[in-house]
């Protein structure tokens, strides 16, 4: 079974796709990962960004975010809660490749799990070597 890191970018796609692009090209992963043709990992951080990109930019209910949430965690994906070992990997690609720790963590978590990330935003993730990326445009 294929592993791969989704950032928030990919995932909130899945939960309002109002103003998103490349809503299709999430929907093929949305659709392996129900059938469990692939495995999701995400840092618990996603949870974070998730929540308040429909708190703030989505502006989303309390009855829409709910129906949103259980949505969410009835999926299975494997939330990963951060470890030293994880948070040293982090801070050393955000600051060895000039992105940020929120960034750096979907990397290290894909470099550490020997999974490939899939980014809707590649600018900064795709330059680190030694992880595979693919920029979700180019996702199947």
């Amino acid at each position: 079974m294929q592993r791969f890191v989704l950032d928030s970018s990919v995932i909130l796609k899945w939960l309002d796709q109002k103003n998103e692009e490349r809503v299709r090209e999430s929907e093929v992963l949305l659709k392996e990962l129900v059938v469990n043709k692939i495995e999701v990992r995400v840092p618990e951080l996603a949870k974070y960004e998730i929540g308040n990109t429909l708190l703030l930019k989505k502006q989303l209910t309390f009855d829409q975010v709910w129906e949103v949430f259980n949505f969410l965690y009835g999926l299975p994906i494997k939330f990963i809660s951060e470890t030293k070992e994880l948070a040293s990997l982090t801070y050393k690609f955000g600051q060895e490749w000039k992105m940020t720790y929120y960034d750096a963590a979907f990397v290290a978590l894909a470099k550490l799990t020997g999974a490939t990330l899939v980014t809707d935003n590649p600018k900064h993730q795709a330059q680190v070597k030694g992880v595979k990326v693919i920029a979700l445009e180019n996702y199947k």
